[in-house]
Formats: C-alpha cells, sequence, structure tokens
C-alpha cells in the first residue's frame, strides 16, 4: 500500500504530508487499510474538509467511490483493500488501537461514521460545546428599549434629503427603503408625502409611519446580541453590520456604565487588511450614533488582527492566550468571520474568559476559511430553526417588531417542540442591503449566483444596469480587452507617483480598482495576467521596469511579519524616497503610513491581479473580474458571490456565461461534523 500511494504522490494526486502521514500510521500499524484511511483524512484536510465521511458521499482522493474503477491512477491502489465494503470500513478500523472513540489520543478518531485526526475531532468538539453552552444575558428590557429606541432613532432629514425634486412614485421608494417599511398599503401616502415635502417634525412622521408597519433588522439584530453572550449577525455588503455593532456596543456600553462596571472591548478581524477596513467603518458609524460622549469613549477606535489579540509564538501553533492564560475582555467583536478556520476558532474560544461576550460579524455566503472548516456556514446552517417563542417574544418587547409571522420556526412541526434553539436563538440574519437595491446590477447579480438561478444570470446583464457588464474572455479580442481595460484602469495611481503625491493618496487611488482571479496559474491566473499587466503598462510609459522592483509596483503580503505589523494580505506600493532609494508604503490599521526597504519584506507577490480568496475582506470601488474559458472545480457560488461582492459601484465580468451558470449551480460542500453537533 506504502509504495502504491508514493506513486500516487509522484503523481502529484496527493501531497507528500499524505503519504508521509499514512507512512507513520503504517509504522504503528501495518493493516493496509489503515494506511489508505490516514491518507485520505490527510488528502481531505488539505482540500478544506475536517473529516471523511465512510456514509453514503464516501469519496477516496477527491474521487466518488462509484468511479475508482474508471480511473488510471487508482488501478495502482490494492484490490484487495479497496474492495472493502464501506460498512466493512467502519468495524475494521474500529477494531484497531490507531482508532479510537476520542476518550483518549490516538491518531484517528472515528465518530458517527467519520473519520477524523484526533487533534481536529477536539477543535470541532470545543467549538460546539462553547456554542451550545453560552447563556442568555439577563436584560432590564424597558432600559433597554429606551436606549435601542435612541440608538435607532429614524434618520427623518436623512429621508427627506433623499426624497427632494424626486416623483411621487421615487419618493416613495426612497421613504419604503430608509424607514424600512414593510407593511406599506396599511399607510396613508398622501398625507405622508405631503408631509415629507414639508419637512414636517419627527413627531408628525411617526405617527404617520409607525414603528409597527416597520421591520429593522438592525435593529433586532442589536438585541438580539445584546441578550446573548454568544452571537452571529450575518449579511451581504450594504446591509449594516458595521452600523449594527456599534449601535449594539453603544448598548452594552451605556448598560454598563450605569452600573459602575463599563466593559472592555476589543475588535479584531482575520487580516490586516479587514481590521484597517473594520476601524474606517466603525469610526464613520461612531461618529453618527446618538450617544454620550461617555459611551462613544468605550467603543475601539481601531481594530486589530486576530492573531496579534492571541498572540502569535514563532514557530509554534498555539498562541500565548489559552486555555491557562486567558484574554482580558468583556466583549469581543470578530469582523470577517467566515475567514476564520476551525483550528483558529478552537484556540479563540479556549482563550475567552467565560463571562465575555462573542460577537461574529460576517457574510454566510461568501467563501469559507483557506484551511479546513467552514465554521461560520455550519452555525449559520444550525440555526435553522428559527426563534424560539421566548427569544420572539423577547426581540418583540425590545424593538416593538412582531416576529412570529415573519420568522416562522423553518424545522418540521414535530421536532420544533424539542429542538435546540441555543444556537438558532442567537442568530439575526441582516435581509436588507441598503448599497445594493432594485437599481443595482451587482446586487442583482450576487443574488443570482447565490440562488443558482439560471434565468436571471442570463438576463441581468442584458437589463439596462449600468454598474455591471460582461465580456468574453474566449476570444483574443476579449483577454486583451482586459488587458488594456485594466491598464487604463490603474492609471491614476501611477499619475499620482511622477508627482510626488503622498503615500497615502496613492495607496488610496490604487485600492479604487482591482482584478480579481479564479486561478493563480495559466493565462487567466495571477501570473500570467500579473505579467501582462505590466507589459501593457509599460508600453504605456506609466511604469519603467528596470529590474524586480521598480517605482509603481504593487505588492500583496503573503507570510505574517509580526515584527514588522506586516500581515497576509497587506498591500503596498513601491515609491521612490527623498534619498532616492525604493521603498514599499503600507497602511497599518491604525490608518499610519510606514515605508518599509523591499529587503525587509516577509514573502510576497505583485498584485495588479489579486485571487479572489486573497481579496476577502476588501472592498474596491470598481473591480474587473475574470474566470477561466474553461470549467474547473475551483470556479464554485461561493468563488464567484465572493468577488462580486468586492465591487462597491462597478463590476466587469471577463467570463463565459456557461462558466457563470456552472459555478452557481455549484455550492462549495465541506465534509464536517460541526453542524451536526450543534442540532442534536
Amino acid at each position: 500500500m506504502l509504495n502504491q500511494l508514493q506513486i500516487l504522490e509522484q503523481q502529484g494526486i496527493i501531497r507528500p504530508l499524505d503519504y508521509q502521514f499514512a507512512k507513520l500510521i503504517h509504522s504503528m500499524n501495518p493493516d493496509p487499510l489503515l494506511a489508505l484511511a490516514a491518507a485520505n483524512v490527510s488528502f481531505e484536510l488539505g482540500q478544506g474538509n475536517v473529516c471523511i465521511s465512510l456514509a453514503s458521499d464516501f469519496t477516496l482522493f477527491g474521487l466518488e467511490y462509484c468511479c475508482f474503477e474508471e480511473s488510471e491512477s487508482f488501478r495502482l491502489v490494492d484490490r484487495d483493500t479497496l474492495d472493502i465494503p464501506r460498512d466493512q470500513w467502519l468495524a475494521r478500523l474500529k477494531r484497531t488501537d490507531i482508532v479510537g472513540d476520542g476518550s483518549e489520543p490516538t491518531p484517528l478518531v472515528l465518530d458517527n461514521k467519520r473519520l477524523y485526526l484526533y487533534r481536529y475531532w477536539q477543535y470541532e468538539r470545543i467549538v460546539s460545546s462553547f456554542l451550545k453552552s453560552r447563556s442568555v444575558e439577563l436584560l432590564d428590557t424597558e432600559e433597554a428599549r429606551g436606549i435601542l429606541q435612541r440608538l435607532f432613532q429614524r434618520d427623518y432629514s436623512y429621508v427627506i434629503h433623499q426624497c427632494k425634486g424626486k416623483s411621487e412614485a421615487t419618493q416613495k421608494a426612497e421613504i419604503i427603503k430608509w424607514l424600512d417599511i414593510e407593511s406599506s398599503d396599511q399607510l396613508d401616502w398622501k398625507t405622508i408625502l405631503k408631509a415629507i415635502n414639508q419637512s414636517a417634525d419627527a413627531d408628525t412622521l411617526d405617527l404617520l409611519i409607525p414603528e409597527s408597519v416597520c421591520l429593522n433588522w438592525q435593529k433586532i439584530a442589536a438585541a438580539l446580541a445584546a441578550s446573548r453572550s454568544f452571537s452571529v449577525i450575518s449579511g451581504g455588503p450594504g446591509t449594516g453590520k458595521t452600523t449594527t455593532v456599534t449601535r449594539l456596543l453603544a448598548l452594552l456600553a451605556e448598560l454598563g456604565l450605569k452600573r459602575n462596571s463599563p466593559p472592555d472591548i476589543k475588535l479584531v478581524a482575520p487580516t490586516g487588511k479587514a481590521a484597517a477596513r473594520l476601524t474606517e467603518s466603525i469610526g464613520g458609524a461612531l461618529a453618527k450614533i446618538n450617544c454620550s460622549e461617555t459611551v462613544r469613549d468605550r467603543i475601539p477606535a481601531q481594530a486589530g488582527t486576530l492573531h496579534r489579540l492571541l498572540g502569535v509564538i514563532p514557530g509554534q501553533a498555539g498562541f500565548v492566550h489559552n486555555k491557562n492564560n486567558r484574554l482580558h475582555l468583556d466583549i469581543l467583536v470578530v469582523d470577517e468571520a467566515s475567514m476564520i478556520d476551525l483550528p483558529l476558532m478552537s484556540h479563540l474560544l479556549d482563550a475567552l474568559p467565560d463571562h465575555a461576550r462573542l460577537i461574529l460579524l460576517g457574510d454566510r455566503d461568501q467563501l469559507s476559511s483557506v484551511e479546513a472548516g467552514s465554521v461560520l456556514g455550519d452555525i449559520c446552517a444550525a440555526a435553522s430553526f428559527g426563534y424560539s417563542n421566548e427569544q420572539s417574544n423577547l426581540l418583540e418587547a425590545l424593538t416593538g417588531h412582531t416576529l412570529q409571522d415573519i420568522e416562522p420556526a423553518q424545522a418540521h412541526t414535530s421536532n420544533i417542540a424539542t429542538a435546540d434553539h441555543s444556537v438558532s436563538d442567537s442568530l439575526c440574519l441582516l435581509r436588507k442591503s441598503y448599497r445594493f437595491d432594485a437599481h443595482s446590477g451587482i446586487g442583482s447579480l450576487a443574488q443570482a449566483v447565490n440562488n443558482g438561478d439560471q434565468v436571471s444570470l442570463q438576463s441581468v446583464f442584458t437589463s439596462g444596469f449600468e454598474d455591471i457588464e460582461r465580456f468574453s474572455i474566449a476570444q483574443n479580442s476579449g483577454y486583451q480587452l482586459l488587458i488594456q481595460q485594466c491598464a487604463e484602469s490603474y492609471r491614476h495611481y501611477l499619475d499620482l507617483i511622477p508627482q510626488k503625491a503622498e503615500p497615502q493618496h496613492i495607496l488610496n487611488a490604487f485600492n479604487e480598482f482591482q482584478l480579481l482571479c479564479a486561478l493563480r496559474e495559466g493565462p487567466y491566473g495571477i501570473a500570467g495576467l500579473n505579467e501582462e499587466i505590466q507589459n501593457a503598462l509599460q508600453q504605456k510609459g506609466l511604469i519603467d521596469i528596470t529590474g524586480q522592483w521598480y517605482e509603481g509596483r504593487p505588492v500583496l503580503i503573503t507570510r505574517n511579519d509580526h515584527g514588522l505589523g506586516l500581515y497576509n494580505g497587506d498591500i503596498g506600493i513601491t515609491i521612490r524616497g527623498a534619498d532616492d532609494r525604493l521603498r514599499v508604503a503600507f497602511q497599518l490599521p491604525d490608518k499610519q503610513v510606514r515605508e518599509f526597504l523591499p529587503s525587509r519584506l516577509p514573502e510576497h507577490e505583485t498584485v495588479f491581479a489579486m485571487t479572489i480568496h486573497k481579496s476577502q475582506g476588501s472592498e474596491f470601488a470598481d473591480v474587473a473580474m475574470v474566470l477561466p474559458d474553461k470549467d474547473n472545480p475551483i470556479i464554485t457560488r461561493e468563488l464567484v458571490y465572493t468577488g462580486i461582492t468586492r465591487a462597491k459601484s462597478k463590476l466587469t465580468l471577463f467570463s463565459e456565461m456557461e462558466i457563470l451558470i456552472k459555478a452557481a449551480k455549484s455550492p462549495t460542500k465541506r465534509q464536517s461534523g460541526l453542524y451536526q453537533r450543534l442540532v442534536q
């Protein structure tokens, strides 16, 4: 078996790590089935799967069981081992001392027909135990409701401004949008429009548009998170996750101050880029909330990275803060939670003090983490029961909104009485995007991809939307159009360099546009496109490539350097200093710009083109996205949705329609037992 696995490794079907792990297991027990199972568990970890299922969806190195006979590579594998019926794998694995049930350390764990590495079984158990054990927080309902009412007070002046000079139909649409009106047919629109056009006072407008006809999901999310020691606020771009959490923190800070116990709050994100964006968003939201300066001062103005919070120990997998050395905080907000893999989430939960609140923000429809697990996705899936009666009643008391009719339990009626709502009562989905409405092509395209809706995908590009375009990439003319469009889009920041503009302005200009790719290699990957765009920019005289380093070269950090304060995902621009030496300027999470000599940088790459994976946690006004001209298993629904939603104002897609449709119909399915643990 080892010889056959070694051949598979030499063919690139499995990784050297997979083969070495199988070799280790074989040295402990020569059963060929153990070596094969061990190699497969390791292989699947590399694919993002926490475990392998020995049930009906059984696969071997990514190939369906029924297809083994058709594969040249698998003819190398010992047939006696491969032909063992699946139901006998379980019994045979259980008989060995290599596979245990988790009660004591063994290299592999078999749990509910799932085979894990012991360490990953532990990670999953830690996360599920934490999430199911979180308690309800006691609130003075009347006090909290009063503060929520003030924090989520309607901004009538903004609505009046949005309505000025517009038709009655448009005014009505603006009022419905910005005041979160759900039951518009119950309102006297003639009187409302007259009052808006006369700039009526808030009391008058409150009477005309009562709270009972509105549904503010942001307010519901804040109320929910205030009532739980663990909560998840999930929503797509423009749904107001940061606005919501800022007001939530103001509520919790005010309640704490009234009890002479102001909370210690920390804000983090998985990457430096995401932390910088969270810092910027929180700062903008803080300036607008209706609270005292004392309360405002309790909310941190700056976010950091999750790794810096936990305290990285160079050369070790563990962190400074762990279950034996807990973090010192009362409330932790984690943004871009979809990027957090199972091991990191486990380390974080281990390090949290028992009393601390944890608030996860993210978009459940985005790409899962690069490493194993889909923690946020599993949590959101486990919340499909809807709210318990107790939680619905509490949210109604806190917000004035009625949830029973609009948030029905999604489980079968027979299961509702016994359903465990510990997770579902902790989730709020922000349903409404204030950025992408019915007039947004980006929003319509993202929704069509998420729904796997072929008809909408085919029609969205011919519906007159001004913020999206699609071009075929199969012909050379489409490819050249992509290169030239990117070169022109990068002209803006490159023109600032000879003008000796401030590094901050150059960085801001660069971040206005980004080319996103699904692949790393080939003409449609970042390797080929970075080279083509560099050549086009040189031909236009916008850059002068005299070596590896040149003025204007954008670079992406690909490995953390905690000493320098540079992290995976950070982007810098090469500029020439007053001493005529080239330096690379980066904007750090605290908004300060620091410059480094190129020789000091950790691992990095040119970033005229960036993978969609690397773009998570970032947003750009203008995005071009390219998908390959042939089908590739990496092109999934989540990948394409993530790329689309990086664009704030304009998206240009270079793709064949059949590739886009295939992606929309290919959701990612990661093997994990977390969902089952959470709903049991």
